[in-house]
């Protein structure tokens, strides 16, 4: 028989062991190995047996072992003085409270929205990179003090679990996760009963969620979930999978994580009294509704009109796009979009009309049929950024249509790199080497880095080869499991005790498995493969892993192409595939890796940061030049696969990009990781690794990209909203007025006549350009634009000017005819083709970008 109804019941313990409780659903314990340790010695057999989740293991426990343990006094002691530790971290002065933003003040609250958050593998609400940055970025804020509160959905399946068939054919399995058996506290009302946010639905109908609060250190992190009484079957089913459903129930995810998240935000600030947050970040479009319900909020209680409430909004929000692709962006038909924001569905304040504007694709090659996520978040944000260096370029250039008459450069996207969460990636036997030859094993903390070179190399092998060894029992457990799986019986699987070698020079390739992340590169020319796994004296081993969407075919062949050949009698000791890559594979995955392989289609790779997770494990990586990789490969912390960028001929690219990875393998990598000295030691690898840590360790810090955040974003952010909205929200409705002004009377602006003196018949570098520009304003006032000549050199065989500077004119005076003189001087300073221009553009002070508004009237 099967139950029809379950929950879960927790253990009542102890009172002298109490606080165990209290360590177990917070979760700092996912990076916190002596909190870890703390559970593991309570039962070990019990803590692997639960997947080391503490909440499961205390409820595992019969009451004869809590007695006991309640009774030994030095196991109470640990566990008094392991509380006492959280306390102190939890209540601790931190770097943010230290820090002073260069104006203004730092947000007493910052709100992010996130659709997954990878953060433990006991609480899967994540399907991969987006999910562990979040995840990384809320455990970083807590180490920094930043008062950060995560938004998000509570998956009731999760994404999926992965296994293959007997044919290497991926298959989906999707167990239902409890939320009372995990690390999540229900919010409730005073008088206990549970807390509802709800959002309208078509035909009268109500999407209604409470709201779980995972505790992330010091980060609460808000987790929304729809199967909740009140709710008709299909509401009860939308939070029930990650990125699962079709467009409506995408949409219906979209609306409550952003409509209901911010009503989430508000019921968290009544119950708690925490601040209000003054900002709102939105990692990628999925949120981008927060920005639609901030509105609708101050149109009813700031009397503003749309427009009004929108700069309002506008002012300190933060978008961040993590996409290469316009495939990758959430577009949901407009049809679709009038139904559920149309009507009697009409957000108060929130004329349909103006929300289709917000999503609309007003640039060429756009549709007009579709409402884009990404173009209405990055509408409805003041300050937006790609996640790496190249992404901030190809972010710019996928979206300048929303900045006609801009050069890519002025699009208002920045750059700031991902990082990676040190104390969750990094491998207890690298904070033991350190602790030995620094002083200390939070390297980070200690701002140490430098002294890495010093490390003996015995030391720095010693531990690599432990942890490589550990991988390897790792992958024979976890492939004997999967093969049981696919039908092989126990008397067929002794080969899997033999599979991989300690001792060999071992790869690592594991992500997603869109097409454009070419998880088969390395298939290109199977026999040129086999030759490097099975090299007499410098074999390689590959260790392989990752998962498809589920309605992704194509992706799915990938991994059987994979699979088949890593079935093959004469290569399958040396190359594994593993399934259901997660959290708990990559905790030795990354340590045991030499290298560290990652081939996609530049420049498709936002930023990719399971690279910088070897790095930290004393890894190298072996990659093309795209994402983080592109900003910081040095040509010494490992090596940049050459790519074909360009070529028209797709499988004619992969075959020379194929060809350049085995032959880097085979004639750089493995030669330098098998040159050994007499002690056995293979110096000029170590030197490689050594210079890794030391360069790389502090630039891909989660705690690095998160002061970037604050200090490039959220403060600037927070100093813009106040100004914006203080005084009665005095400043949205002042730019409400400007812009709906500008953009009225815009088509009339244009620059009439420019003259240009003072320089000498062969100019030389420093003479001063005198320009004259007669600009026709069409109403508008001398102080409503910007005229600036845009001068620099310029390109060979073109007009096109390239590293140009603009300089603002000054107003000289106004005519009869409406039109206005600006003049001022301009220094020489480049020899070259020297050209200039003049160009005019809106100006307010309120106005975070010059190109903001997407107008400028070019000469």
């Amino acid at each position: 028989m099967k139950a029809i109804r379950r929950f879960s019941v927790r253990t009542a313990l102890p009172e002298p062991i109490s606080a165990l409780g209290d360590l177990a659903m917070n979760l700092r314990w996912s990076w916190h190995t002596p909190t870890r340790d703390l559970f593991a010695e309570i039962d070990p057999p019990c803590w692997e047996e639960v997947n080391r989740d503490p909440v499961r293991l205390l409820s595992e426990l019969a009451g004869a072992r809590l007695e006991e343990l309640a009774e030994d006094a030095d196991f109470c002691s640990r566990v008094e003085a392991a509380k006492a530790d959280l306390d102190r971290y939890l209540g601790a002065t931190r770097w943010y409270q230290e820090a002073t933003p260069q104006e203004g003040s730092l947000p007493a609250s910052i709100a992010y929205f996130s659709p997954e958050y990878g953060i433990t593998e006991v609480l899967p609400q994540y399907s991969g990179g987006l999910g562990i940055l979040a995840g990384d970025h809320l455990k970083a804020a807590s180490d920094l003090g930043v008062p950060i509160v995560g938004v998000g959905l509570f998956y009731k399946t999760g994404y999926f679990k992965q296994s293959l068939d007997h044919a290497g054919w991926q298959k989906e399995t999707y167990p239902v996760l409890d939320p009372q058996g995990l690390p999540l506290h229900l919010l409730r009302e005073e008088d206990g009963t549970p807390c509802v946010v709800t959002v309208a639905m078509p035909g009268g109908g109500a999407l209604r969620a409470h709201v779980w609060r995972a505790q992330v250190g010091r980060v609460p992190l808000l987790l929304l979930d729809s199967d909740v009484p009140g709710n008709d079957d299909a509401m009860r089913v939308v939070t029930e999978r990650l990125y699962g459903g079709g467009g409506e129930q995408r949409l219906q995810q979209e609306m409550l994580l952003g409509i209901g998240g911010v009503r989430a935000l508000r019921l968290w600030s009544r119950l708690t009294g925490a601040p209000e947050p003054e900002v709102f970040h939105t990692n990628e479009g999925h949120a981008g509704f927060l920005g639609i319900e901030r509105i609708s909020e101050f149109t009813q209680s700031g009397g503003m009109d749309f427009d009004e409430a929108a700069e309002a909004a506008r002012a300190g929000t933060v978008f961040t796009t993590h996409t290469p692709v316009p495939a990758g962006i959430d577009r949901f038909d407009l049809a679709l979009i009038e139904r559920y924001f149309g009507g009697a569905q009409e957000l108060p304040g929130v004329p349909l009309d103006k929300l289709r504007d917000l999503g609309a694709e007003t640039y060429e090659g756009g549709s007009a049929d579709v409402f884009n996520m990404a173009v209405m978040g990055l509408r409805l944000a003041a300050r937006a950024n790609g996640v790496s260096q190249l992404h901030g370029h190809v972010s710019r250039e996928m979206f300048e249509g929303l900045w006609p008459g801009f050069d890519e450069t002025e699009v208002p996207i920045t750059s700031i790199t991902n990082g990676v969460h040190a104390p969750t990636w990094i491998d207890d036997r690298v904070y033991e080497v350190a602790a030995e030859h620094i002083g200390r094993r939070d390297v980070e903390a200690s701002d140490r880095w430098d002294e890495i070179p010093d490390v003996p190399g015995e030391a720095i092998w010693s531990a690599k080869a432990k942890m490589r060894a550990a991988l390897v029992e790792d992958v024979r457990a976890r492939l004997r499991s999967s093969w049981s799986k696919r039908g092989a019986t126990d008397a067929e699987l002794g080969w899997t005790d033999s599979v991989l070698d300690p001792d060999v020079l071992t790869i690592g390739f594991a992500r997603r498995v869109p097409t454009y992340k070419r998880l088969t590169l390395m298939l290109r020319d199977p026999e040129r493969l086999k030759s490097l796994l099975l090299h007499p004296e410098r074999p390689v081993q590959l260790v392989i892993a990752g998962k498809a969407h589920p309605a992704d075919d194509t992706g799915k062949q990938l991994i059987q192409q994979i699979v088949q050949f890593a079935d093959q009698h004469d290569v399958r000791h040396r190359i594994v595939f593993l399934p259901n890559y997660d959290i708990a594979m990559a905790r030795t995955l990354y340590p045991g890796c030499d290298v560290w392989l990652n081939n996609p289609l530049r420049p498709l790779e936002a930023c990719g940061t399971s690279g910088m997770k070897a790095a930290l494990n004393g890894g190298l990586n072996l990659s093309v030049l795209d994402g983080w990789w592109d900003e910081w490969f040095d040509g010494e912390n490992g090596w940049a696969i050459p790519t074909a960028d360009g070529l028209a001929d797709e499988s004619r690219r992969d075959d020379i990009e194929a060809a350049a990875l085995y032959d880097l393998i085979e004639e750089q990598v493995a030669p330098r990781f098998y040159d050994v000295d007499e002690d056995g030691l293979p110096q000029r690898w170590l030197s490689m690794l050594r210079h890794t840590l030391s360069t790389l360790g502090p630039k891909v810090l989660a705690t690095r990209m998160v002061k970037d955040y604050t200090e490039q974003l959220y403060a600037p952010a927070a100093e813009h909203n106040a100004r914006v909205n203080d005084d009665e929200h005095a400043g949205a409705k002042a730019l409400a007025e400007y812009k709906a002004r500008v953009r009225a009377g815009w088509a009339g602006v244009h620059v009439d006549h420019v003259e240009g003196s003072g320089t000498s018949d062969a100019p030389i570098v420093g003479e001063l350009l005198s320009v004259d520009a007669y600009v026709a304003l069409d109403g508008l006032a001398p102080d409503d634009v910007d005229v600036q000549v845009v001068a620099g050199r310029v390109a060979l065989g073109a007009d096109d000017l390239v590293d140009w500077d603009a300089t603002s004119l000054d107003f000289v005076e106004s005519y009869d005819d409406g039109k206005a003189k600006f003049a001022g001087r301009v220094p020489v300073e480049r020899t070259g083709q020297f050209g200039w221009t003049v160009r005019v553009l809106p100006k307010h002070e309120l106005m975070a970008f010059a190109s903001g508004m997407g107008l400028v009237a070019n000469a």
